[in-house]
C-alpha cells in the first residue's frame, strides 16, 4: 500500500525537478544565442568605426563571453574593446 504512494510522489518529485532544469536552460540558450547575434550585428554593422576602433574580433573567448553573459556579456566585450584592452 505505501509502495505506490511513494513511488508516485518519486515521480512528481522529478517531473517537478526536470521541469524547473529544462525551463532554466531554455532561458540560457536564449541568452547565449542573443548575445552572439548582438556581437554579430555589430560587427556587421561596423559599429566600432564610429569610435575610430576596428571590427571586435570574432573569437572563442568573445564568443564564450557572448554567450555566457548575453547582453551583458556583449557590453563588457564593447567596453573592453574601447577601452583597447585585448580579449
Amino acid at each position: 500500500m505505501l509502495g505506490p504512494i511513494i513511488g508516485i510522489l518519486l515521480a512528481l518529485l522529478v517531473a517537478l525537478l526536470l521541469f524547473f532544469v529544462l525551463r532554466k536552460g531554455i532561458a540560457l540558450v536564449i541568452n547565449a544565442v542573443v548575445g552572439v547575434v548582438i556581437l554579430y550585428l555589430i560587427n556587421l554593422f561596423n559599429v566600432m568605426s564610429l569610435f575610430g576602433l576596428p571590427d571586435i574580433p570574432i573569437d572563442i573567448i568573445t564568443v564564450l563571453i557572448s554567450a555566457l553573459g548575453g547582453i551583458i556579456g556583449v557590453i563588457i566585450v564593447v567596453i573592453l574593446h574601447l577601452l583597447g584592452i585585448p580579449l
